[in-house]
């Protein structure tokens, strides 16, 4: 493993442990060279994932964007970040079975999406804003209807319900 701080090849591991549930070993390294310390994560990886974009590109599969692109969803959310590792993980085991080392853009979307819509509603929000290029307050209307009606939009729906319950005192 090549030490970050000085680039040298001879890194020596001083430290190795389960982390993730046993799906990953942490390891503490030092470079003797620099003396410098880091820790590395270690993974299985079952196939090679290439990302296939909107575009045509192919790119390869970055868990660590997948990362990064929930940690803004979810800044300032009250979620437990190993929830969040345990998403990952198991959108990851998702993609990586489906059998095609190809994967569109879009499924990681809608996997994400889905994982986010269990996690937290707020995140969910912000993510889909990001994810479907919203331009205008009415498609957070239609996104939170949607939310607010289990899923289904309510344009979809003939009559849609009433937004507030009146008592029999109010009538």
């Amino acid at each position: 493993m090549r030490c970050p701080y000085c680039g040298s090849l001879e890194t020596q591991v001083k430290d190795s442990r389960p982390a993730d549930d046993a799906a990953a070993i942490r390891r503490r390294r030092i470079c003797p060279d620099c003396g410098g310390r880091f820790t590395t994560f270690e993974r299985v990886q079952l196939r090679e994932l290439v990302v296939l974009k909107k575009s045509g590109r192919r790119v390869p599969f970055d868990r660590e964007k997948l990362m990064r692109s929930l940690e803004i969803a979810l800044r300032k959310r009250p979620v437990e970040p190993d929830r969040v590792e345990r998403m990952v993980n198991g959108i990851v085991r998702q993609l990586e079975s489906q059998g095609d080392s190809e994967i569109p853009s879009g499924r990681i979307g809608e996997l994400v999406m889905e994982g986010l819509r269990a996690l937290d509603s707020i995140a969910y929000v912000r993510f889909a804003s990001v994810y479907r290029n919203f331009r205008e307050a009415r498609d957070f209307n239609a996104l939170i209807d949607e939310l607010a009606n289990g899923g289904e939009a309510l344009e979809d729906q003939p009559n849609p319900p009433p937004t507030k319950a009146r008592s029999p005192s109010q009538a």
